[in-house]
């Protein structure tokens, strides 16, 4: 019988191997398509990982609580059926190398009506095909570029079985399905080579009788080892202006009661801040940017990402796609339940890649002020502070009075490589006067 591997997924940008949490299946299992085989973890997300195919799982290469590079075979299943088809294809988790696409020998195209094998043109655009997905396509003499406009609702957007039946019931009943584009895999984002150094030598930190040694976790590793390369790659220049958010504090208090029980969330003011950020956004499109190389690469889409604190006291970035085309209330719900998801890690690969850039609430933790760190490879991150009533002078007609306004700052932190002064102030200063004349 012929045997299918089963690797670990790339489940986000610049991720390069995973934790195995659990494994949900156990040698002699007999499992179907789309049946969790294991929960992972990476620095970015934890996802319960999907079986492309039906079978029995002959062997489990790894334990729980192994790290995994990504790419590698870490279980054998057993395909059903003597046509189960070519063994040697791999789910849709990830992209070979250039280099060895260019180095792999070229194979006879596909006829009009027949599908290549699964390890040719899918492996080249990103998207694999079970064996079982491949072997009905066959049947049905599906071509390969019918085949990979046919849109999949499997994990990460894989065709599955149910998904190509239905496609090929619509065909011969006399329905014309409606095309849908193949979901592309998670292609890495362009990102900076910092000068090659050689590495400073690291002094002994002396250990003295009674302190704690606490190793990292994965996640804790991840994040260190990402913020040094951000600072090391981005020379970076931060930028603050004290914000007088009166006529925003003064809608709140009037609005956040109805829109608790209209909405069943709570009211907070960072929906606010990421509109008037969206906003600036597009004012400034060279904000919404990320350098490669001597390039600059303006983004078409704003996608913001909201940094979030995790119960074990790491960090994560969900991001809200299409964040300017967003209402106040759509911004809430979005951000309210990226938030959840995070908090209960069940936020999906999708949920944190594509950020354009990235807000930090230092305010949450009712800190005045902060000089945040790049969210790579973005060139700018905004860092918001608690709201505070302070005395201020205000000119009135009858001249100068003193009076309580609610204030904060707002620290943006840039890429001096791609902004100069100039524009990150005018930038920070945009989102001011947003904030500062706010209107619902």
């Amino acid at each position: 019988m012929p045997t299918f591997e089963i690797k670990m997924p790339k489940l986000g940008e610049s991720i390069t191997e995973g934790v195995i949490i659990s494994w949900s299946v156990k040698v002699g299992d007999t499992i179907e398509e789309d049946d969790v085989l294991f929960e992972v973890n990476t620095a970015k997300v934890s996802a319960e990982i999907p079986s492309p195919v039906a079978g029995k799982i002959l062997e489990i290469l790894f334990q729980e609580g192994d790290t995994v590079p990504v790419g590698t075979v870490v279980a054998k299943v057993e395909l059903e059926g003597e046509d189960a088809g070519d063994s040697a294809a791999s789910p849709a988790q990830e992209t070979p190398k250039a280099s060895e696409a260019q180095a792999a020998p070229e194979k006879k195209e596909a006829s009009a009506t027949e599908v290549a094998a699964p390890a040719k043109k899918n492996k080249e655009e990103g998207r694999w095909y079970s064996p079982v997905v491949t072997q009905l396509a066959k049947e049905a003499k599906i071509s390969q570029d019918e085949l990979d406009k046919i849109a999949g609702t499997g994990y990460e957007g894989r065709l599955s079985k149910k998904d190509i039946t239905k496609y090929i019931d619509q065909t011969k009943n006399g329905v014309v399905p409606t095309p849908g584009a193949a979901k592309p895999a998670a292609s890495a984002a362009p990102t900076q080579s910092a000068p090659a150094a050689a590495p400073a030598p690291k002094p002994a930190i002396p250990v003295a009788e009674g302190d704690k040694v606490i190793p990292m976790d994965f996640v804790g590793k991840i994040v260190a080892d990402r913020m040094v390369e951000s600072v090391r790659t981005s020379p970076h220049v931060t930028t603050i202006v004290e914000v007088d958010v009166t006529k925003l504090v003064k809608w709140r208090t009037k609005n956040k009661d109805a829109f608790q029980k209209r909405e069943g969330i709570s009211l907070t003011y960072l929906p606010a801040i990421t509109e008037a950020v969206a906003k600036a956004l597009i004012d400034f499109p060279r904000i919404n940017s990320s350098l490669d190389g001597y390039n600059i690469i303006e983004k078409k889409r704003i996608n913001i990402g909201i940094a979030v604190s995790l119960p074990d006291g790491n960090l994560i970035v969900p991001v809200i796609k299409d964040a300017d085309k967003m209402n106040l209330t759509g911004l809430a719900t979005s951000i309210d339940a990226l938030a959840l998801k995070a908090r209960n890690n069940k936020l999906s690969g999708d949920d944190i890649q594509g950020g354009t850039f990235t807000i930090t609430n230092f305010g949450s933790f009712k800190n005045i002020i902060g000089t945040p760190i790049i969210n790579q490879p973005e060139v700018a991150i905004l860092g918001a502070g608690i709201i505070e009533k302070k005395p201020a002078v205000i000119s009135t007609p009858d001249g100068d009075v003193i009076a309580i306004r609610h204030k904060m700052y707002l620290s943006l932190s840039y890429d001096h490589r791609v902004i100069n002064g100039a524009l990150g102030g005018a930038f920070v200063r945009r989102i001011a006067d947003y904030l500062e004349n706010w209107e619902a």
